[in-house]
């Protein structure tokens, strides 16, 4: 290539022990910050003011106060609470519920959270599998009829709110034509169960994928090297498929992580409206009752899940675009 021209990026194979390196360098870096976050969480929540063996107005005798305190550690120093927090998730022990009698932290987390990654995981394949393609074709169509009408529809799905749009599908495809669509209007129990709510949770990021994609495709279209490209007579087909699918999917993937956190995370507006038993109701109601292991757990567990989607993507960054992979080593 010329000077001053930007040549595509070029992916040698990958050496397996090399990979594994680079591999075991991110995870390394992600113990500080799961420690870190443990940290914030545990002075975030001594820093909030109350009493959550109070759940009446009738105040607790000081006797049942102490032996509660003893029970959940609160009589020992922040420093030993810390400790023992610490050495609970790393060994997955997060104590019991300080509200809900007979239940664990491990209990709420293992009856509820599955349900709430299958639904983030049905929205993120809606949004992934019909985003993309969206703005692949919108991109390599611009000005069009198709592009105008695309971009229209990711405009207004994007600025509708994930609440309204739940309330819209719920009465019209479940209520109103329920008999043909066969779509309940609640819970979480097969197949048709699923459309509805991951549509309306996965809505939003599909939108922000197909925009995303567009741009970066009409970015790379104008780069020296992909004219060069087509210059040579490479097909087109193969120009779209190595060179610029490639290099626009770059900031695709890196968003991919954030926003699976968001899903998962962000999903309590959905399972309220369609009645999923998810964990975001027990992380609200935690939060608002001040139940503290509860609160804590989740999370934590939430911070875990976001930093290994980032940690994933990561590596994924490091495969499709080398140049970053080395400079990072």
């Amino acid at each position: 290539m010329p000077d001053g021209i930007p040549s595509p990026i070029f992916c040698p194979p990958l050496h397996p022990a090399y990979m594994a390196a680079f591999v075991v360098r991110r995870v390394f870096w992600t113990i500080p910050v799961i420690l870190l976050v443990i940290l914030l969480t545990f002075g975030m929540m001594r820093a909030i003011k109350g009493n959550p063996f109070r759940n009446t107005e009738r105040n607790i005798p000081a006797s049942i106060q102490k032996n509660l305190e003893r029970k959940f550690h609160l009589d020992k120093p922040w420093y030993v609470q810390y400790a023992l927090y610490v050495k609970g998730v790393f060994t997955y022990d997060l104590g019991p519920s300080m509200l809900q009698r007979n239940q664990t932290v491990n209990d709420i987390i293992n009856e509820h959270f599955p349900v709430s990654v299958q639904l983030g995981v049905f929205a993120m394949i809606f949004a992934v599998v019909i985003g993309v393609p969206l703005g692949i074709l919108a991109a390599l169509r611009q000005n069009s009829l198709f592009d105008y009408l695309a971009m229209a529809f990711s405009n207004i799905g994007f600025a509708i709110p994930s609440f309204l749009t739940s309330t819209l599908f719920l009465y019209f495809f479940a209520l109103k034509l329920g008999k043909y669509t066969g779509f309940p209007t609640f819970g979480w129990s097969g197949w048709r169960s699923w459309i509805l709510p991951s549509i309306a949770l996965g809505l939003g990021p599909m939108t922000y994928f197909a925009r995303l994609v567009r741009g970066t495709m009409l970015e790379t279209l104008q780069q020296d090297y992909i004219r060069t490209a087509k210059a040579k007579g490479l097909r087109w087909r193969r120009v779209v498929g190595v060179h610029v699918l490639r290099n626009s999917l770059i900031p695709a993937v890196t968003a991919a992580g954030p926003l699976l956190g968001y899903i998962i995370t962000g999903s309590f507006i959905i399972e309220t409206i369609f009645a999923i038993p998810g964990i975001g109701k027990y992380y609200v109601t935690s939060v608002s009752s001040r139940d503290y292991s509860v609160t804590m757990g989740i999370t934590v567990l939430l911070s875990i899940l976001i930093i290994i989607a980032n940690l994933v993507v990561d590596i994924l960054y490091g495969v499709l675009d080398p140049r970053t992979r080395d400079q990072r080593a």
